[in-house]
């Protein structure tokens, strides 16, 4: 992701705002210009809440050359209360207690450094609730 585009979602992405459709309800995250389900160019803002459960789950054992140090870990499928679907790593568990259906939170943390010196980039990740 390019550095303009990251600082840009920054906001909606660190608060959870979604988009809600004014005309149809439907929900996205990231926000969507126009619905998918109706056509609408009207949405409301709201907040996601950090509670879920996780949906599937894999273990990374071969991960992209600023994640190896972090090998093997967990990315899961969580799916919130409102019904979005969330890709995030999950952390704080070992690989084994993790099931289908288990309540998981979303928490804020630091995902990757670029550099000695460079950006930190916070994100998302799943922690059992």
């Amino acid at each position: 992701m390019s550095v303009s585009k990251y600082w840009r979602e920054m906001p909606q992405r660190y608060r959870l705002e979604a988009g809600k459709c004014k005309s149809c309800g439907k929900i996205y995250f990231p926000v969507r210009l126009v619905c998918k389900e109706c056509g609408s160019r009207k949405f409301e803002k709201i907040s996601l809440s950090r509670e879920g459960v996780l949906v599937s789950h894999t273990v990374i054992h071969i991960a992209p050359a600023q994640f190896t140090d972090q090998v093997p870990y967990v990315v899961g499928v969580v799916e919130l209360k409102e019904g979005v679907r969330l890709l995030a790593q999950i952390a704080d568990c070992d690989e084994k207690q993790l099931k289908k259906g288990m309540p998981i939170r979303i928490e804020f943390r630091k995902i990757s450094e670029e550099g000695n010196a460079g950006i930190i980039n916070y994100g998302y990740k799943g922690v059992p609730a």
